[in-house]
């Protein structure tokens, strides 16, 4: 799920912590990929003309395959290294989110047995797609045949490619999920992962700038996600974007934040003041609500320390994606062996060095980010004004 607004947030107070690029732009760079999102992307995504599941003649689904093959040969025709990680055990405290997705599915599989219009069918079936250890164990075996390496993280998967950020193992987290922002990964990546077609362009955050652009440290740009609303706690009812970050700057801190509702709570419920609504808090604090729990699991992941990671791009095995692809999954041979000779053209020489390796980018002032970010926003509203008028 991620984090509910944070995307919002972002956009309107630290819109130079964005940047907006094409896919060879990061010719020379490698990123470590959360492989779950990926595939799930795949599964929803890559579908027959009818919009229904792609399979092959055996009735197998295919689309992961597909996507994992030929999304990862797009990235290594534009000079890019990738490193796929997967899931592991998620948190316990995960299992509020897991439950609620649970809920859902139940309602959808309603909705979906309800359903007699095809276009209503196919989106229920889209709201059910599940990544299953059989997809997972199916890409890892794919990865393998064409030389990619994957990591298999202890929990989950955008901490542990934040770890390999942090670390200098890869430039950047690629993920849809905002919250890989909350592991302090240098760099995220959203949309690296889509269809050529899409013509969508890849978003690139840098954490440093939007942690300067909205003057807050590193666990107060935590508290904040956790008061939007993350995987791991319910969020307080009727606190929005705007709310939560006003929150934030006055308070400081997450526990300031709690005790302030409680106390204003307190005061009136022990107040005199007849049917007066002045001063009276509109929030409650969830019950049981383990706020500091999830600021550590941010703060502090189960990772594999990015030391003991060694990662290695290896030439493809022809005979083995061969006899996988076509003879298992009956794949076009003619396409697979196009895609094998990709393979070893873009992974028979190491990454190239960048011109932008040989400098130190010295970060602006608060002062000169700030005005920058003014002046970003005012172009972005000039832009609405005159995409409108059109």
């Amino acid at each position: 799920m991620g984090i509910k607004g944070l995307n919002a947030i972002v956009m309107e107070n630290a819109p130079l912590a964005i940047r907006k690029s094409d896919i060879k732009s990061f010719f020379g760079r490698k990123v470590a990929i959360d492989a779950s999102m990926s595939l799930y992307q795949f599964l929803i995504a890559v579908r027959q003309n009818d919009g229904t599941q792609l399979l092959n003649d055996n009735g197998e689904t295919t689309s992961h395959l597909m996507g994992i093959f030929y999304r990862t040969l797009r990235m290594i025709d534009n000079g890019i290294k990738p490193v796929y990680v997967f899931d592991g055990k998620p948190p316990v405290l995960k299992k509020f989110e897991l439950d609620k997705r649970s809920e859902r599915r139940k309602e959808t599989e309603l909705k979906l047995a309800e359903a007699t219009d095809l276009n209503e069918k196919i989106k229920q079936e889209r709201r059910l797609v599940k990544v299953t250890k059989q997809h997972n164990d199916e890409a890892k075996h794919l990865l393998k045949l064409m030389g990619i390496p994957y990591v298999e993280a202890p929990s989950e998967a955008e901490a542990q490619c934040a770890e390999l950020a942090k670390a200098g193992k890869v430039y950047a987290a690629a993920s849809e999920d905002m919250d890989t922002l909350c592991y302090r990964t240098p760099y995220l990546l959203r949309h690296l992962t889509f269809s050529e077609a899409k013509k969508e362009p890849i978003q690139e955050l840098d954490t440093e700038k939007i942690l300067q652009s909205l003057d807050l440290s590193i666990e107060q740009f935590i508290d904040l996600g956790i008061l939007l609303g993350c995987d791991y706690i319910e969020s307080i009812k009727g606190i929005g974007p705007v709310t939560a970050l006003k929150l934030i700057k006055e308070h400081g801190s997450l526990d300031s934040i709690v005790k302030y509702i409680q106390e204003n709570n307190n005061n009136n419920s022990s107040s005199s003041s007849g049917n007066s609504n002045e001063g009276k808090c509109k929030w409650k604090i969830p019950d049981n609500w383990q706020y500091n729990e999830a600021r550590q699991l941010f703060l502090e992941p189960e990772v594999i320390p990015a030391k003991d990671i060694n990662l290695k791009w290896l030439p493809p095995d022809e005979e083995g994606l061969i006899k996988y692809l076509c003879g298992e999954k009956l794949f076009n041979e003619d396409r697979v062996k196009n895609g094998i000779q990709r393979l070893r053209k873009g992974l028979k020489n190491g990454t190239q060095v960048r011109l932008d390796g040989f400098f130190k980018v010295v970060p602006k002032t608060k002062e000169e980010l700030e005005k920058a970010n003014q002046r970003a926003k005012a172009q972005l509203k000039k832009n609405k004004i005159t995409k409108k008028r059109r």
